[in-house]
Formats: C-alpha cells, sequence, structure tokens
C-alpha cells in the first residue's frame, strides 16, 4: 500500500500520563550520530566517520502561545516525561483513500531556558521552553520505530540496537 504523507491533522501532549493544555508548536529532537574526523597517511582527504550508535546531545523546545501554567511548570528545574500524540494524515494512492496514522513520540526532558516572550499589544506573547534530552523514542502504529537512551547506552533503529555490540565488549 502506497501512501503519500500529508499533514500532521492535530497533536496532544501529555506530562506523566495528564493531558497537557497550552501547547501550540514542539520542535522534535535532532538525532545526529557523532562523529571523527580522520586524515592522514594513506587517505586521500577526509572522512567523517560516524560512531556506531553514539550521538550528540539532543534538544527539544515548545513554544506557547503565552507564560500558561503548563509552561512554567516545565520550567522546574527537574526532569519530566513527556508523551507526544500525533495524527498523521495520508493519501493511499491504491485505494485513494485517505488513512490516518499514530505517531507517538516519547521523551524524558529537563529545562535548558525559559523564554515568556514578548508583551506587545493585540499580540500574543509565544513564551517558549527549551529542553535537553536523556531519553526520546519514536513509534508508528504502535510499533516503535527508534529509541535513543544515551545514559543507558542504547540506540534502536527499526529493532536493532546499534549499542548492543558496544555493551557487550565493555562488560555491561
Amino acid at each position: 500500500m502506497a501512501q503519500h504523507p500529508e499533514q500532521i491533522v492535530n497533536f496532544e501532549v501529555y506530562e506523566g500520563g495528564s493531558n497537557f493544555m497550552g501547547v501550540a508548536e514542539c520542535t522534535l529532537p535532532n538525532i545526529q550520530f557523532v562523529t571523527q574526523n580522520i586524515s592522514g597517511a594513506g587517505i586521500g582527504g577526509n572522512i567523517d566517520t560516524v560512531a556506531n550508535g553514539m550521538v550528540n546531545a539532543m534538544n527539544f523546545s515548545m513554544k506557547f502561545r503565552s507564560s500558561t501554567v503548563a509552561a512554567v511548570k516545565l520550567f522546574e528545574p527537574q526532569k519530566h516525561d513527556i508523551t507526544l500524540m500525533a495524527a498523521e494524515q495520508s493519501w493511499d494512492t491504491n485505494s485513494v483513500d485517505k488513512v490516518t496514522a499514530s505517531d507517538k513520540y516519547v521523551l524524558v526532558i529537563a529545562p535548558k531556558n525559559y523564554n515568556p516572550g514578548n508583551l506587545t499589544p493585540a499580540t500574543t506573547p509565544d513564551a517558549n521552553d527549551e529542553f535537553s534530552v536523556y531519553y526520546y523514542a519514536g513509534y508508528r502504529n504502535g510499533k516503535q520505530i527508534f529509541e535513543i537512551d544515551p545514559p543507558n547506552m542504547i540506540c534502536k533503529v527499526n529493532g536493532k540496537d546499534y549499542l548492543a555490540p558496544v555493551r557487550k565488549a565493555i562488560g555491561k
């Protein structure tokens, strides 16, 4: 079944299992692998090699329409368990129907920055929270597609844990 993704129809944010009101927009973490530049004798230039499964620091941000109770609560200097549930609409080219997929993102985050926004007449302040990410997993229709857990040395993509050989090699 060929599907062409069209749009996120809507999403909800939960903290610790409770619905979290007031969210306007979320920017998901960018997952970037750690690289090492290699150059020297026998190499005709430079190569950026990827350290299998090792990731750089990840960030997550939430933009609120105003400085809500929820925005300030997330600024409490502790870890927060966040779940994002999204409905993604696609077009099924075989049946010519609209199809809705369930996307889920689970994050453990800690606040780095809180900006209450701007005060301008007849506008919204656009408060922003920025977080450091300790854990990040993504699911499509209930199936895990990735899990990034740097503190526990886990980097799973499509069911394969790329740090399992590393954990084994160091006795974990």
